[in-house]
Order: C-alpha cells, then structure tokens, then sequence
C-alpha cells in the first residue's frame, strides 16, 4: 500500500530537535529493550541511565505492527527520522536514536538508542531503557548542506522589497506584502520564528492514496472551516509566538485548545500556556523547536497541560516555573494522521478534521512565506541572495480546507502563530491535494479529555 513511504526519507517538522537521521528500513527488524526499574514517575531522569534490571526482544515489522517474543501484538511508529514509539503490553516507550557530533556534521547509530522512557499505558510505572538492534547497522555520517555566508545574525531582518515585487509579478495565486514589525527583530530570532533550523534537511512525502480513502474523500463537504461550523467558531484567537521557536508549542496548544472546543460544544474555552509544555518537559528542546506528535500528544497525556495564567509565556528558555496548584488537562489518545508516522495524505487529513475537530500540521519554510499576504499559497521558489530558511520548518494548525469558486484551486486554512497582522488575519492558506511544501506529510490528531 505504501509503496514511497515517508520513512525513506524523514521530514524534521519545526525544527528537528535530535541531530540524527535513521531511515525506516534500517530500524525496522529485532531489537532488545535493556528495561530498568518500573517503579518512577514522569520525573525521571534517564540521561545517564547505565542499569537495566531485565530486557525484552521486539521485533519491529512492515508497516507498525510490532511483535514480542511470545506472540503478542502492538505498535510502533518512527518518530520522524529521530527515534520511535513502541506500544505493546500496555507499556509505550519512547527513545531518540544513539548519535554522535553536532551540527553540521554527525554520525547516526541507527542500530541502537539514546535512554528513553517507558510507562504503562495508565501513565504510571514509569521506566528508564535504552535498546539495541539485534543485527548491527552500518553508522552514517550525514553532513548539513550549508547555506550562503551569512551574517551574523544579529543584525536587523529587512523586509526584501525586491523579492516580494518578484513574487507578485511571478505568480497571480497568492501576494506578498512587507511586514514592518518583522524588521524589530534579529535574523537569528526571525530564523526562530519561522521555526529554527532543522538539524537535518529530508523532506518527506505524503502516503499515496487509496481507491477506499479517495471514495470516501468524495462523500465529504466541499469546503469545511472549523471556524465556521453551522455559524458556530470552535478555534481558539491567533497568538504571536514572537522571536522564540515555539511554534511546536503554540500549535500543539491551539490543536488542544480546538479539539476541548469542539469536545465541550464551546462550554471549555481554555487558552492553554506554551510556556508550560515548552519548559516542564524532557520532549521538546524549548526555543529550539520540537514538535505536535510529542508535545501536543505524548506530553499533554503524561503531564497535561495547563491554563497561559499559570505559566505565562515569556519568549525564552526559563527553568519550569508553572504554578502546581493549576488544574491540568490531558489526552487519552494521539498518533499521527493515518496511525503511524508516514500513512498521512490529503484524504485522511481531510476525513479527520471533519470528523474530529483541527489537525496539528508544519510546512517546510521558504523566504516567501514570511511576506505572505493573501491567497493561496505555494513556493515560488523565489528566495533572496541570504535564505536562512531554506532549512527551517514551521508548525501551525490546520482548520480547514476548500475549493476557490473562481480558479477552482483546492487549499488548506492554516491557523499561525504570527499575531493577527500577518496574512489573512492570521490565517494562510495553501495549495492542497500536492503536498506542497509537505503539508500533507505528517499530521497529528489527539483526543482531548473534557
């Protein structure tokens, strides 16, 4: 069914926080998990975890069924190209993959793990593990292509008026229009908001889509907007992430914040705190980028999350200063649209949003998105002489999607983390059903608890 797998290639989605790249195949196969004591909480640290207790043999198999060494069944994902989910005997265990170096050149080992975590599925018993593949694999050395010399980065962004004449010349689509406030911050910080920088650079692709998936696709409305259901607006006010690379953290929010809308009919109206799920976690890397799939999904069911008046956000890396006493909000259930990392396409997204509420999605930037103005989106491949966002990634919330009347162009409605001024009112929309810029590639869907 899958036959051009997003696993062969790994999309970094807003920013990728494990310099590391392993690809599906090279996983997939018998691995053993050296498993400490069960007896932890979601406090745990595992950073120099060096004593396991007993270990279990898995073995990982085409497309996310895993297997024990007695027969029972579960499931796995690749996280991306960085590590996996494991969910079997109702544990679930997480790990990056082991590597070596830093950015711009590292060696993956994608035949064994850095210390991970495990916990039952009743989010207790929580463990320290690290796993190691049966047969060995070959380490890589992956080298970051490097950009234009470029500045230091402190220095002012400047809205590029040139580029944005090209692109509106180029193209009728969408327009570009200059955005003055942008010039208040640095290069640097602006390369944060769109993001950061990914620390490897494979776009992936969307799953091809099935004759079922494409029958069902038809019997959905034309046009869908969760901000307009029946009169009704089930999505949570724009945000302005401002100079940190919180985008993860800002879209994991507003997808919770959506989906406890749509669960409570609108009588929740939470706005929850991404200052909270970026600083109180082992999951994401702060204002360097994470991403939906664990911060939105893994970490809002081990640790919830919790109102902006409890932690406000702040723009900054700080120790976690969340207020305990705050009530907390979980999920019981999250996984990437179409069940495992690589399944997503047009059509599943399409069916769960209607279905269930606004997806967690991130697009792969280019210069031309930050002037976007209006329209439907997609790359120009237009770019100035100094593109830093040639290797940034972005992650925003899907609400929606539709056909234009006039052009007959189909586009998703996307929800950003930019403040109001910016592009539709906040929004943008971009070209749907040809993956651009990888939009179709990796989704996040998560069940919210009322």
């Amino acid at each position: 069914m899958l036959v051009t797998l997003l696993f062969l290639s790994g999309l970094s989605l807003a920013s990728a926080d494990v310099p590391v790249f392993c690809l599906y195949e090279e996983i997939r196969g018998t691995w053993t998990f050296f498993e400490g004591e069960r007896t932890g909480n979601h406090t745990l640290d595992c950073g120099d975890f060096q004593e396991p207790v007993h270990n279990q043999t898995f073995t990982l198999d085409y497309p996310n069924t895993v297997i024990d060494a007695f027969g029972n069944v579960g499931t796995w994902t690749m996280m991306v190209s960085e590590g996996f989910e494991v969910n079997i005997n109702g544990r679930s265990y997480y790990a990056y993959f082991f590597y070596d170096g830093e950015p711009p050149e590292t060696v993956s080992h994608c035949d064994r793990t850095l210390p991970g975590w495990a916990r039952d599925k009743t989010v207790r018993n929580w463990s320290c593990f690290f796993g190691r593949k049966d047969t060995p694999v070959p380490p890589r050395k992956t080298s970051l292509p490097r950009p234009v010399p470029r500045p230091s980065g402190k220095e002012n962004f400047q809205n590029d008026h040139k580029l944005i004449e090209r692109i509106n010349s180029a193209q009728k689509s969408w327009w570009a229009k200059p955005y003055p406030e942008f010039e208040n911050y640095t290069m640097e910080q602006m390369l944060h908001r769109a993001g950061g920088k990914r620390k490897l650079n494979f776009p992936g692709k969307a799953s091809p889509i099935t004759d079922e998936q494409r029958s069902a696709m038809e019997n959905l409305p034309l046009n869908f907007d969760w901000r307009d259901v029946d009169g009704v607006d089930y999505v949570s006010p724009i945000r302005d992430q401002g100079a940190c690379g919180s985008c993860y953290s800002f879209a994991s929010m507003a997808l919770l914040e959506s989906r406890l809308r749509v669960a409570t009919k609108n009588q929740r109206k939470d706005i929850f705190s991404p200052q909270d799920a970026m600083t109180c976690t082992v999951l994401g890397q702060g204002c360097e980028g994470g991403y939906i799939f664990l911060t939105g999904g893994r970490h809002s069911m081990e640790q919830g999350v919790v109102a902006e008046e409890c932690n406000p956000y702040r723009e900054q890396d700080e120790p976690c200063d969340t207020d305990m006493t705050c009530p907390r909000t979980y999920v019981s259930q999250y996984e990437f649209v179409g069940g495992y990392f690589g399944a997503t396409n047009e059509a599943n997204m399409m069916q769960e949003l209607v279905a269930n509420g606004p997806i967690g999605v991130a697009i792969l930037m280019s210069s031309d998105l930050l002037y976007y103005g209006g329209g439907i989106y997609y790359n120009t491949g237009l770019v100035t002489n100094f593109d830093p966002f040639e290797f940034a990634d972005h992650a925003i919330l899907c609400v929606g999607y539709g056909v234009d009347e006039t052009t007959g162009e189909k586009y998703w409605i996307l929800k950003n983390s930019w403040g109001e001024s910016w592009g539709e009112q906040g929004y943008f929309r971009v070209k749907r059903g040809v993956d651009e810029q990888a939009i179709e590639s990796c989704a996040t869907t998560v069940t919210v608890i009322p």
